[in-house]
């Protein structure tokens, strides 16, 4: 056995001088290229987002929720959603999806006011821009009626897309917190 035991070990020790040494000899990639300057394109796109907390089908959901909020809201601080809402060319839920918007939002102020930060995939699945994205990362203050929120960044059409989108609650159900947002969205992209 001891002798197993030997061979065992000196094994073990050479896997780890070898991929040691192999760490040792790798190298960083990268390679400068020249900057082709494109021209920029101005999409305004324009939509409805169904967020959705009650019922048996829910498109947003609680995922984690603080022990120590003392002030009662829809959203108390420090609330996280998980969300994957359908977005509609118009504001009746039944109206032809265009998309869906895909990721999460937090509950950030311990006013007495709702904000939510939000980072969220806008993904289209019909139309001129199916199989693109738009990327909203933003402080939203959900209890005003029109507010601005940051578009980020974006994929397909709209590969390193920047922009606003300007918001307005078309409906909120105060009980559920079920909402229907009208998006009216300025996307610079190449």
């Amino acid at each position: 056995m001891e002798g197993r035991a030997m061979v065992l070990l000196a094994l073990t020790l050479a896997l780890i001088v070898c991929s040691n040494t192999s760490l040792a000899d790798t190298e960083y990639y990268s390679k400068t290229r020249s900057y082709t300057l494109m021209k920029n394109k101005v999409t305004n796109l324009h939509f409805y987002y169904h967020d959705t907390l009650s019922g048996p089908n829910p498109s947003s959901v609680l995922v984690a929720k603080p022990k120590n909020t003392t002030k009662p809201k829809t959203a108390p601080f420090g609330s996280l959603y998980a969300i994957d809402d359908p977005l509609t060319v118009d504001p009746d839920p039944a109206s032809k999806v265009i998309g869906s918007a895909q990721g999460l939002y937090v509950s950030s102020s311990q006013e007495d006011t709702t904000t939510l930060v939000t980072y969220v995939d806008f993904g289209f699945t019909a139309g001129e821009f199916n199989g693109s994205s738009i990327s909203i990362v933003s402080r939203n203050l959900v209890e005003n009626k029109e507010r601005e929120v940051a578009v980020v960044g974006g994929r397909g059409k709209f590969r390193m897309a920047q922009g606003v989108a300007l918001l307005r609650t078309y409906s909120l159900n105060p009980s559920t917190g079920d909402a229907i947002v009208e998006y009216n969205v300025t996307v610079v992209h190449y």
